[in-house]
């Protein structure tokens, strides 16, 4: 039994998932839920509030994930983002990397349970959106049993809305960021046991996910699947999300619309004062596995690099795949 109709979202990415990936990934799929990259409460309430925040409307439905450990100021900055327009605000309570914990935020907040819950209730009174939270199974030496329950209990009491789970521990000492995404065992069952204690909960899973059809998988056990790595670096999964959530036909996407699409969006950016390679930087795996893909990569990675280059660069890009072939094969 689940609590709410099933969500694939698109993980929020430190340096990956910014506006030009997100206006990118929405072209691909109309009903995945996607989240921008964790942006710190005080650059939110003092910073340039447009390059951090700002959006184009086609991304909604989309998330502000918020790193913080302060609940007032989590509520501030969690009010400009619903002013901003944002559908809902994430906590980061799974974040390992060196500059998080040096905030004392982002996975380091699971040995703090009740500060989460702080956070989460400020946030909840300063906003009508939902208010989420994207946590680890544990950190260290946590037994991922109480600590996972702890903090659950705990932010649904003061009202969250969601949890989602990356199903692995976060080692803060003796790992590398990089090496946290990979070194510490899945645990998928230790998310679904979550799930099954708390059936009235939107609970979500996230971590090692490397497919659509994985992802769905999930769906039996949970509420919602996050893909990460998987959908920034083979994007092209992403046009089966619709259908997989619908159980309607797949029909043929057309990627020559998504190209034309993508050569306007770049064409406004670059007369804004953007380059080219802002954006093309998030397409290079987008026909990963495609007759073609090498040249398609090379020539984006050549020629955005280029002064000058505009969306020709991205139209060349595109003639060099052969989707006949494809079909031949």
């Amino acid at each position: 039994m689940k609590s709410k109709a099933s969500v694939v979202a698109i993980a929020p990415m430190m340096d990956w998932t910014d506006r030009h990936c997100r206006f990118f990934h929405r072209q691909l799929t109309r009903r995945a839920l996607l989240y921008t990259e964790m942006v710190v409460a005080d650059a939110v309430i003092h910073g340039q509030r447009e390059r951090l925040l700002g959006f184009d409307a086609v991304e909604h439905a989309v998330a502000l994930q918020l790193g913080g450990s302060d609940p007032r100021k989590l509520a501030e900055a969690a009010r400009i983002g619903q002013d901003f327009g944002y559908d809902e605000i994430n906590l980061n309570v799974g974040c390992p990397s060196d500059r998080v914990q040096s905030g004392t935020f982002g996975a380091c907040l699971m040995k703090t349970p009740a500060l989460v819950a702080d956070c989460v209730a400020a946030m909840k009174a300063a906003v009508k959106v939902p208010v989420t939270v994207k946590c680890r199974i544990g950190v260290d030496d946590q037994d991922p049993e109480p600590a996972l329950d702890t903090l659950a209990d705990g932010v649904f009491a003061a009202g969250a809305d969601a949890l989602w789970v990356h199903a692995r521990k976060a080692w803060l000492e003796g790992l590398s960021p990089k090496e946290n995404r990979d070194i510490p065992p899945l645990d998928y069952q230790r998310v679904y046991r979550l799930k099954a204690r708390l059936l009235e909960r939107f609970i979500g899973i996230n971590g090692g996910i490397p497919s659509v059809e994985d992802a769905v998988g999930h769906l039996d056990h949970v509420d919602g699947a996050m893909l990460g790595r998987a959908a920034y670096h083979t994007p092209g999964i992403l046009a089966s999300v619709d259908a997989s959530l619908s159980g309607e036909q797949a029909t043929a996407f057309d990627f020559a619309a998504l190209i034309d699409t993508m050569a306007g969006y770049t064409a406004r950016h670059i007369e804004q004062g953007g380059r080219l390679g802002h954006v093309t930087r998030h397409m290079v795996g987008l026909f990963h596995g495609l007759p073609g893909a090498r040249r398609w990569r090379q020539i984006l990675s050549t020629g955005a690099t280029r002064p000058g280059a505009g969306p020709d660069v991205l139209k060349a890009a595109f003639a060099s795949i052969d989707f006949n072939a494809e079909a031949a094969a």
